[in-house]
């Protein structure tokens, strides 16, 4: 029996498959080792949605390639040449494959390099996890995605849609209660199109699982706008339960509607406007959060100025900001790209709106008091998340999964700093 080290990079769907290979590390007789120097073999689970992130990936591959290893995720189904390039005798895994996790390491093991990137019949609900939170259960509804986006992978690297069903998802909802979680994300490729192929939804899932009968938090992870049209009355109505946090993340990626068509968005800068308008409407102090391109292949400067509009009229609490990098195989990749240097000018009009929003956003709430879930250790302190799922740090001491009253006190662009009320 050998001794494993598994770390993960990327979304909140990598770190859950890292977890199940952690588990099934476990029930496959081998053990869990928290750094490489103790290992007897590494398993790397990658990213590769942006240029920037790809080449840490390809940086951890060096490292970790003084011993047996495996690259799992994304990057070795999008890009297995890559892989193969800084380290040739790999083994690999597809994020659709961990039902070949115990064969892909024991082979590897052996000394003899083994490829499992095809898709492979097993469920991720049920599988066994170690986690990474001991009060967060990541919890996977789906593979895959509908969408045909120019810029991005992740079609190359999960397929088309494949939701899980909804009686599996709670019966490993209610596993992780049973755990000692206290938050439960709701996490896939895109939560938006959840069920489509099962003749289902997503607001008819976050209705079924706020009825289980604990305590907890649900957090509705990413959705993308096309696919909110049709769902987005039924499910703003789901969040008036008080298990589900105030909390959407939208991502947009450009407020001209000749970038979103040239990207294959499917939805219009009006789609995602409507989408923030309902939800303040319905919760005053509901968190959005989206993600925004800047410097894609077709956009002009009129074109940037309309995202620009769009982030201030609609005010995001959160912005996750990118420059465009053409990855290998996307259609995008094959274009006229915009000189860097004006990428980078407009990176940074961008990079000061959304931190002076953010920052003007955050200071409102400073004097708020009310309930606060502890979920983190971070190098500040202990992080908990209210019902609009702000990140609060405090110095008292606190553990995490527990509940406090909080009182904010102050606020940066990032976070909002409290102490204990009660």
């Amino acid at each position: 029996m050998a001794k494993i080290f598994v770390e993960a990079y990327g979304c909140s769907a990598s770190f859950s498959d890292s977890e199940m290979i952690s588990g099934l590390v476990l029930n496959g007789g081998h053990t869990l080792v928290e750094s490489s120097s103790e290992s007897d073999l590494n398993v790397i689970v990658t990213c590769s949605v942006k240029d920037a992130t790809a080449n840490k990936m390809i940086h951890r591959i060096k490292s970790l390639n003084k011993k047996p290893l495996v690259v799992a995720g994304c990057l070795p189904k999008a890009e297995k040449s890559t892989v193969e390039k800084f380290s040739e005798n790999a083994s690999m895994l597809g994020p659709n494959s961990l039902g070949k996790t115990l064969q892909v390491i024991d082979t590897t093991l052996k000394g003899r390099k083994e490829i499992a990137l095809e898709d492979s019949d097993l469920s991720k609900v049920g599988l066994p996890k170690v986690r990474l939170n001991p009060a967060v259960g990541i919890v996977e509804i789906a593979s895959g995605c509908m969408s045909e986006c120019t810029f991005c992978q992740t079609k190359l690297s999960k397929g088309d849609l494949q939701s899980y069903r909804i009686g599996d998802i709670v019966r490993q909802i209610e596993t992780e209660i049973h755990d000692g979680c206290k938050e439960v994300w709701l996490t896939s490729t895109d939560n938006g199109c959840y069920g489509f192929d099962i003749d289902t939804d997503l607001p008819t899932l976050v209705d079924t699982v706020v009825e289980i009968p604990h305590d907890f938090k649900v957090r509705v992870g990413m959705m993308n706008p096309m696919y909110m049209v049709r769902i987005k009355d039924n499910l703003i109505k789901s969040f008036d339960n008080d298990k589900v946090y105030k909390f959407l993340h939208v991502p947009v990626q450009s407020g001209s509607n000749k970038v979103l068509n040239d990207m294959k968005r499917g939805h219009t800068a009006d789609t995602f406007r409507d989408i923030v308008l309902k939800a303040r409407e319905r919760f005053p102090d509901f968190t959005i959060s989206t993600d925004v391109i800047v410097g894609f292949p077709s956009e002009t400067n009129e074109d940037f100025e309309m995202t620009v509009d769009l982030l201030k009229e609609t005010k995001p609490d959160v912005v996750n900001l990118s420059k465009y990098s053409a990855r290998p195989g996307t259609e995008a990749a094959e274009w006229e790209q915009i000189d860097a240097s004006e990428v980078k000018r407009r990176s940074k009009i961008i990079f000061d709106l959304i931190n002076q929003t953010a920052f003007e956003k955050n200071q409102k709430w400073v004097g708020w008091k009310g309930q606060v879930l502890f979920d983190e250790k971070t190098e500040e302190g202990i992080k908990g998340r209210n019902f609009a799922y702000k990140s609060i740090f405090v110095s008292d001491p606190v553990e995490i999964g527990q509940v406090c009253d909080v009182e904010i006190t102050d606020a940066t662009k990032h976070s909002l700093i409290g102490k204990i009320a009660c």
